[in-house]
């Protein structure tokens, strides 16, 4: 440290009196995207950091969900960019297969049109216009909430350079083997007239009903049950198990299907329970996924009874029925035959909706693409066990090898025109082609493409390095791939991070594609319930930006994010960093008024006050503690570890001990003014990842700079003074107890009261001037009379509290509060005590009582010493 005696304190900081997140946010954030602070150079020296941004769907706008996972990503970025590293947050939106095209069939139905009557191309150039004249507002929203991402590097996934890496990737597979076409069952939406991948169904309890059927007659009967009696129509089997001896006369022979002309073998087969319901099941390969594998082991028929609106198709008087209505007739003409053998209404159970339209999903036995995933998966899974990436909180691991370890092939086709269509063409016998983006495409008579298109998932899994230029090897590929870390929802895990994982390796020589996952929890509100429209507490985050700033939503999100875990948040909680993010700029702006500045160096130890070497120490330790807690993820405990040293030691403490010395002046106040400047440099670069707007105001005006944003991350000097954290600890000790006792015996916090200071012996005597001024203490005059002594930290701290209280009600209530301690502790004594109720009490339950106990115990301590402590009549 170097001594700086001479610097003057400032009188004007130049910042408004209050803190207006609207008039600051949106200039600071043009500042920044125009200054390029946020846009990576390949040909940097600097080491790289990459990340890439989760892609929001093109039809999106900004939610909780977002506004989270943006923090997050921001405040690692940001750090890692004022630490020196080459960053890349890499933004792009996806396009959003199903969605997309859903929003421009309603602007067509407005219009009393369909897709059909534009045709393909006109309807993939209306998508176009839709995309770039109404979607993508969440770039906007993105910018509100503070995104660092390079904007000049945003991709689509239907952009010309991802397209190209996605033909690249299908020809490359394609020729692999590991792309083929089959027949399988698939999620089909009726409405949306396409495959859905597994992450786009959403299941729900929905009420129904449970029909238990008789096939066959007499010794050749068999009885059923079924929540879907329309798919009967196209039974091709009855399956018992083969150990189940109430049918082994059964196997092997034919039963009559009712309400057709067919009859159905009965065969063995070990998928079913004998345990279950009747022990024999329907078997309707063409619409059930298990009853397609019965019926692949079995040689069976598939017969498929709907269309792709779900309308039955089966000739008879059941054609042409919606599958519902279809339901509802084909049971009464049962229950008609007496096939009927039981009902059960409402039956409650778990059904597939679709995620885009809510319309209960069809397993449907089509023609589709495939993934074959295992060889894959395999590498997918081994790169985490060998460590090559690391899945942070590390207990996620078992539900990623849970869902890798045990991946189907994967449907990667879907109905739809908007999308990247299968490059795939068919021949006029037979041929079929498959084209990378440098082939030629067959012409000639006879010759089609595919129709189909590919699953979103399927270009969303390029991502890390079809951003880059892939397949192209570009400057950028060679300097930001692999990504440092990727950051996201457990929910995606099995979907988006997988997919990455398998398309990455696969493509990359077995280079994964990001060294770290960090998987965060859901938003929840504040009672922990999920947030939708349809429970009706679903928050727009842009309303709470408009009425607390962004900063609030920001510190708010954090400070709950712990990993892995769901995250509760409620309006109230963002008033309060809100409250924090005024405290920040209400302390820092009084302390530049007092002196408070960053020119010259430091003062020498030597020079240093007992509060200036304990505020210096404990400033460190804080960057210890942050940097080691962003190194393990651990946001919400990063975010309040810095809440409390601003707002309880810097602000509460060590800016209201300086007080007393800026009040006296002279070199004393210098060396403190400079001293504080240190500390909201560095605690104002510290908050700056998690809040950015406040910081970078307050910052920039403490010190002159050009921004917080290039600042270098603080980092841990060293400094190190036990003994003045001991004697400061101890001081607080003193004024904090004697708060305490002085609202206990109802005293106002400006209320006067003589008191005399016995510090002999204690490291306190160089603070008495302190003491004195926090706790409104006055000289001890010539009538002094202690009616009340505590003693605290070594000192005793005498007070006259003569005329102050009446000490008889004070003694009475503190009598009654006394008694309501010992009640409560000898209650939670027996309970615990009682062995019959320990054994069979939950551990939570016990444990609470434990604490209830714990805290009777130190509010009878308490009470206690101040009855002692009244003036004795």
């Amino acid at each position: 440290m170097t001594e700086n005696t001479q610097q003057q304190p400032v009188s004007d900081p130049e910042l408004p009196t209050q803190y207006v997140p609207a008039e600051v946010e949106g200039k600071l954030y043009e500042r920044w995207v125009e200054r390029g602070y946020f846009e990576a150079d390949e040909k940097s020296d600097k080491e790289p950091y990459t990340i890439v941004i989760p892609p929001p769907n093109v039809t999106g706008s900004l939610h909780l969900g977002h506004a989270f996972e943006h923090t997050l990503i921001d405040a690692v970025t940001r750090r890692k960019r004022m630490q020196g590293y080459e960053t890349l947050w890499q933004p792009g939106m996806d396009h959003a297969g199903i969605a997309t095209q859903n929003v421009v069939e309603r602007e067509l139905g407005r219009e009393g049109k369909s897709r059909h009557d534009l045709g393909r191309e006109a309807f993939v150039e209306r998508v176009w216009q839709w995309k770039n004249e109404s979607g993508g507002q969440i770039s906007g929203q993105m910018k509100r909430l503070g995104d660092g991402v390079a904007w000049s590097r945003e991709r689509f996934t239907m952009d010309e350079g991802l397209s190209k890496a996605v033909q690249t990737i299908f020809k490359k597979l394609y020729d692999d083997e590991l792309i083929y076409r089959a027949e399988r069952i698939i999620n089909w939406c009726p409405r949306c007239l396409t495959a859905i991948s597994d992450i786009e169904v959403e299941y729900q309890e929905d009420d129904g009903e449970l029909v238990s059927l008789k096939y066959g007659d007499g010794e050749d009967s068999v009885v059923v049950a079924t929540t879907r009696a329309e798919t009967m129509l196209g039974d091709t089997a009855v399956a018992v198990h083969p150990d189940d001896e109430r049918y082994a006369h059964l196997v092997g022979r034919r039963i009559r299907l009712p309400l057709t002309d067919r009859t159905i073998p009965v065969v063995a087969d070990t998928h079913v329970d004998p345990e279950f319901g009747t022990g024999a099941v329907k078997v309707t390969p063409a619409h059930d996924p298990n009853d397609f594998e019965i019926g692949q082991r079995h040689g069976l028929p598939n017969i498929t009874v709907m269309d792709e609106r779900a309308v039955i198709t089966v000739p008879g008087p059941f054609e042409g029925l919606d599958r519902m209505e279809a339901r509802s007739a084909i049971v009464a003409a049962l229950r008609a035959e007496g096939r009927i053998v039981a009902e059960k209404r409402p039956y409650t159970h778990s059904v597939g909706h679709c995620s885009r339209c809510k319309t209960t999903i069809e397993p449907r036995l089509s023609l589709q693409w495939w993934v074959k995933v295992e060889p894959l998966a395999k590498a997918a899974g081994d790169a985490v066990r060998d460590g090559r990436v690391d899945i942070h909180p590390k207990e996620m691991e078992s539900r990623y090898f849970g869902w890798v370890d045990n991946l189907h092939d994967w449907c990667i086709s879907r109905q739809l025109w908007w999308g990247h269509r299968i490059p795939v063409w068919y021949g006029p016998n037979g041929e079929t082609v498959c084209v990378g983006p440098d082939d030629e495409a067959p012409t000639g008579e006879g010759w089609r493409q595919d129709s189909d298109v590919l699953d979103t998932w399927f270009s969303s899994g390029l991502w890390p390095f079809s951003t880059l230029g892939w397949p192209e090897q570009t400057p950028s590929l060679e300097k930001f791939y692999p990504n440092s870390i990727l950051v996201t929802g457990y929910d995606i895990l099995f979907f988006w991070v997988a997919r990455m994982m398998m398309f990455g390796l696969y493509a990359m020589d077995g280079t994964p594609p990001f060294h770290t996952i960090v998987l965060h929890g859901m938003v929840r509100d504040q009672f922990g319930k999920k947030m939708s429209k349809s429970f009706g507490n679903a928050v727009n985050p842009l309303d709470w930006m408009d009425k607390y700033g962004s900063d609030a939503v920001r510190f708010t999100l954090a400070r709950g994010a712990n990993p892995g875990v769901d995250v509760p948040i409620g309006e109230d909680w963002v008033q309060g960093s809100r409250n924090f993010a005024n405290k920040i700029w209400n302390a820092t702006r009084f302390a530049m008024m007092n002196g408070a500045t960053v020119e010259g160096g430091l003062p020498e130890a030597a020079d240093l006050s007992a509060a200036d070497r304990w505020i210096l120490s404990r400033l460190n330790t804080v960057v210890s503690e942050v940097d080691a807690l962003y190194e393990d993820y651990q946001f919400a405990k990063l975010s309040d570890t810095l809440f409390h040293f601003a707002w309880d030691e810097v602000f509460d403490w060590y800016v209201e001990l300086s007080k007393t010395t800026f009040f006296e002046g002279g070199a004393q106040a210098r060396v403190s003014g400079r001293v504080l400047g240190e500390v909201l440099d560095v605690m104002l670069r510290l908050l700056h990842p998690v809040v950015p707007f406040v910081t970078e105001t307050l910052w920039t005006t403490l010190t002159g700079k050009e921004s917080v944003v290039i600042a270098d991350w603080p980092v841990d000097s060293g400094f190190r003074d036990p003994e003045a954290e001991r004697e400061i600890g101890h001081l607080q000790q003193v004024i904090t107890e004697v708060r305490r006792f002085r609202a206990d015996q109802g005293l106002q916090p400006g209320q006067k009261v003589p008191a005399r200071l016995d510090l002999s012996g204690t490291s306190l005597a160089a603070h008495e001037a302190a003491i004195r001024q926090l706790l409104r203490l006055q000289p001890e005059g010539e009538s002094f009379h202690a009616t009340a002594t505590l003693p605290v930290a070594g000192a005793r701290v005498a007070l006259d509290l003569s005329g102050t209280i009446d000490v008889e009600a004070e003694r009475k209530r503190l009598t009654k509060d006394l008694g309501a301690a010992q009640k409560e502790k000898a209650q939670a004594e027996a309970k615990l005590g009682n062995e019959a109720f320990l054994a069979k009490a939950p551990d939570q339950v016990v444990e609470k009582i434990r604490v209830r106990l714990s805290k009777a115990e130190a509010d009878i301590e308490r009470i206690t010493a101040q009855v002692a402590a009244l003036p004795q009549g």
